[in-house]
């Protein structure tokens, strides 16, 4: 008997497919690999993007050799948006990890740190990434309609998510802080949707009670942020828009004592 899978398509993929899902019907012990193939058998205008995708079963990113079983869901990841004395005991730890449609309010940094403190911490550093008018690095397949809107200012950011596996690596990530730096008190709140120029399109929040771990912790949840949890971005221009970004990385760093390049795209 075939095995059946639910494809979920994203930004780029989503709009050369113009769908959202597509459901594949395959051979037992079918790979990921299999699946793309099938998938490009019934859409080719996707073939030329193999290079830059990632693959996620089950919202866990997974290898293309991966087998796929009946009933499970296959994510096509394109180009994603694209830093002192030990951790506090565990009752002491909180987090904020939000995917947030509404804008955010001019006070979201204090508003978070509110929420996060306590009496011990003394060091409290938060991060907002906001839209710009310059234009960012277009994702690989996007450079011919990058090159249209060339000396054009960006009227606005439109952001998609795979909310459910977003929300499960921003958890991987506050896990990875509270292991690198003992910082347990952190918030990594993004916006969906579209932001006009100059709004804000991420904070980031770490409270802790020395500065230098603070600083660290922050740094690396936006980096890891931006490079790994499947959060795409679309520059908008007066008559269209461009996807811009790099190829997901699945886990951190190679080298954890060398901080991730921010992307320049980071807003």
């Amino acid at each position: 008997m075939p095995i059946r899978v639910r494809v979920r398509l994203f930004a780029i993929q989503r709009e050369l497919v113009g769908a959202r899902e597509v459901a594949l019907e395959l051979a037992p012990g079918a790979t990921i690999e299999a699946a793309w193939a099938a998938l490009v058998e019934r859409h080719p205008v996707l073939a030329p993007g193999r290079p830059a995708v990632r693959f996620a079963r089950n919202r866990e990113y997974a290898d293309a050799e991966t087998a796929l079983a009946d009933g499970d869901e296959l994510a096509v990841i394109p180009p994603v948006s694209g830093g002192g004395e030990g951790a506090e005991p565990a009752e002491q730890s909180k987090r904020i990890l939000e995917l947030r449609e509404a804008p955010f309010a001019a006070t979201i940094l204090t508003e978070l740190g509110d929420a996060l403190a306590t009496d011990s911490d003394g060091a409290m550093v938060g991060f907002i990434g906001r839209t710009r008018e310059t234009p960012g690095t277009p994702a690989p397949g996007q450079e011919a309609e990058a090159a249209r809107h060339a000396g054009r200012a960006v009227e606005s950011l439109a952001y998609e998510a795979h909310d459910s596996m977003a929300l499960a690596m921003l958890a991987r990530i506050a896990d990875e802080i509270a292991e690198r730096f003992g910082v347990v008190r952190l918030a990594i709140v993004h916006r969906t949707g579209e932001v006009p120029l100059g709004q804000p399109s991420v904070a980031i929040v770490a409270v802790s009670p020395h500065r230098d771990a603070a600083f660290e912790a922050a740094r690396y949840a936006i980096d890891e942020t931006k490079a790994r949890a499947p959060i795409w971005k679309a520059e908008q221009f007066v008559d269209g828009h461009v996807w811009v970004g790099e190829i997901a990385r699945d886990g951190p760093a190679a080298d954890p004592d060398e901080p991730t390049d921010t992307p320049e795209e980071v807003r």
